[in-house]
């Protein structure tokens, strides 16, 4: 046992004592209560609620992680003694490993001096969950807040998140950075268009860097974010496409085309539903083969006194031949007939 652990009994106490759950909730149909006193009853209740849920899944991934780890030492090396543990609580893997997560995020937070333990009850459990799944820097940041006091929200984090993301970019230039920082530019809206920058390659960033240097406002902002979206499918799409491949096409002339004509996000869905298409008739093709084989393997182990299955097998030629045929209703008014023709390329 760990030295100064504590017992059982001292930690069905810690959670016992402060517990207190008998709330008086407002009586919803009293209308001598305000209704913003209403709602700030309520929240009390609520931000309490959320505080001890938080503590006790973080409680809950430790305890997992403790069996898992045991299991790691003396167990028989198929986790058996985890997974009977999850099945005898109800508790999936999945949202056991989330938990162990959750677990290991806060102690990392406990661990790098970021965050003290009484912090921790400032974060709703979605906060925490969010700001674990950030980068060192906005955790660092929104640690700070709540060892302030602060109540942290996911609109907290997000809010941070979103003022590190447009600050520390390299991709804007620095009189937009100084409109954000005095508060005349929100960052909100900025770190969207530089998430969607990221995703182009250097060449495409000048334009969409001069016109925001030029008027660096929301609007502008708005607009440049969208473009370099459907700029960035286009590219992503286009690359991927193998048809486009087969063919003569100078894509990126095209897609100066597509600028001028101010038609990028029409080009950019084109292409990204032919890739889609593509990879819908590979599916197709690789179905079609299991099908035929499943139905030749059928057609072998069975004979003429099983007349039900030869019939089940004569219908899905339908499928399973040459030609596919189906019904797009269930009139059979409209069909749509398909023919699989393939070819080696020598």
């Amino acid at each position: 046992m760990v030295a100064n652990a504590p017992s059982p009994d001292e930690i069905v106490a810690a959670f016992e004592t402060p517990a207190d759950f008998s709330f008086q909730l407002p009586d919803p149909e009293d209308e001598e209560i305000q209704d913003s006193e209403f709602q700030q009853q309520l929240d009390a209740v609520w931000k309490v609620c959320d505080r001890y849920d938080l503590q006790t899944d973080i409680w809950r991934g430790r305890v997992l992680r403790a069996i898992r780890d045991r299991e790691k030492q003396g167990g028989d090396g198929r986790g058996s003694g985890f997974l009977n543990w999850l099945k005898l609580r109800e508790i999936t893997k999945s949202q056991a490993y989330a938990l162990i997560g959750l677990a290991n995020s806060a102690d990392t937070l406990l661990a790098e001096g970021q965050l003290s333990a009484e912090a921790i009850n400032n974060f709703s459990k979605r906060a925490f969950v969010e700001t674990a799944k950030a980068v060192p820097e906005v955790q660092k940041l929104v640690s700070e807040a709540a060892q302030q006091g602060d109540r942290i929200t996911r609109r907290e984090v997000k809010q941070i998140a979103d003022e590190w993301t447009a600050m520390s970019s390299d991709l804007l230039p620095e009189e937009v950075k100084e409109k954000a920082q005095s508060g005349l530019l929100p960052p909100r809206h900025l770190a969207p268009l530089v998430k969607e920058m990221e995703k182009l390659p250097d060449s495409h960033l000048e334009p969409l860097q001069k016109e925001i240097s030029e008027k660096p406002d929301v609007d502008t902002v708005k607009l440049l974010t969208s473009s370099a979206r459907s700029l960035s499918k286009y590219l992503d799409a286009a690359a991927q496409v193998q048809t486009l491949k087969k063919g003569a096409v100078d894509v990126e002339m095209a897609l100066e085309e597509a600028l001028r004509l101010d038609c990028l996000s029409t080009a950019a869905d084109l292409v990204k539903v032919a890739t889609q298409l593509e990879q819908t008739v590979g599916k197709l093709y690789t179905t079609w083969k299991r099908l035929g084989s499943l139905a030749d393997r059928l057609y072998v182990d069975t004979g003429a006194s099983n007349p039900h299955l030869r019939s089940l097998l004569s219908c899905l030629e339908l499928l399973t031949s040459e030609v596919i045929e189906v019904n797009l209703d269930e009139a059979g008014e409209r069909i749509v007939r398909l023919r699989v023709m393939t070819q080696e390329e020598g």
